[in-house]
């Protein structure tokens, strides 16, 4: 059966499988034999006290055959030849998502952006950063990804209201993120890795 078991361990503990199955059958009551695996649900560091503990939620798999976590399906139709077209003006998140679901609905889209490509803006980014040269049409503002590409890690998911985040979560592990971002409470995919990410 499958069982939804709350824990709070050390990190070291919550990094391996072995010790977290152990935990697991001690809280199910059951052998360790009995744990075939498990899947985050959710997972949050607790760094209030002394010690930092990591908490998990988790969908373990007791008496039965451990089944990996199912993954979106994404169609994404070959547009090069569609007959309809549209132009989108910035490939930021607004216009890099809608043109993903455009070409899920088999229509081309053509995206317009005044800023440069993704490597482009880091050779931009560090003269701006070293030498203080601004480049008015490839900065943290302007290229290929939006002003979230190169930022400081102070963005992060605001609503759960106003569409389906997991979705989202799913296109970005598709396209290279880690995992960890489907359970994390702050999903953090890393500016070193979005790039790449983005020109997948």
């Amino acid at each position: 059966m499958q069982q939804k078991i709350s824990l709070k361990l050390l990190p070291s503990e919550a990094a391996d499988e072995a010790t977290v199955k152990k935990y697991i059958a001690s809280s199910a009551g059951k052998k360790l034999q009995a744990v075939t695996g498990y899947h985050i649900s959710k997972q949050s560091i607790d760094a209030r006290g002394k010690n930092v503990y990591i908490n998990l939620q988790l969908n373990a798999f007791i008496d039965e055959p451990f089944i990996e976590r199912t993954t979106t399906h994404f169609n994404f139709k070959k547009v090069s030849a569609a007959a309809k077209k549209v132009l989108i003006i910035g490939a930021g998140p607004a216009g890099l998502f809608a043109a993903l679901k455009l070409i899920e609905a088999g229509i081309q889209p053509i995206i317009i952006e005044r800023g440069k490509d993704v490597r482009a803006r880091r050779r931009d980014l560090a003269a701006l950063n070293k030498e203080g040269i601004v480049n008015p049409e490839s900065n943290y503002c302007f290229g290929e990804g939006g002003a979230g590409t190169y930022s400081d890690g102070k963005l992060y998911t605001r609503s759960n209201k106003r569409g389906d985040i997991n979705r989202i979560l799913q296109l970005f592990v598709k396209f290279g993120a880690p995992e960890s971002i489907l359970y994390d409470a702050h999903p953090h995919i890393g500016t070193n890795k979005l790039p790449h990410i983005i020109t997948a």
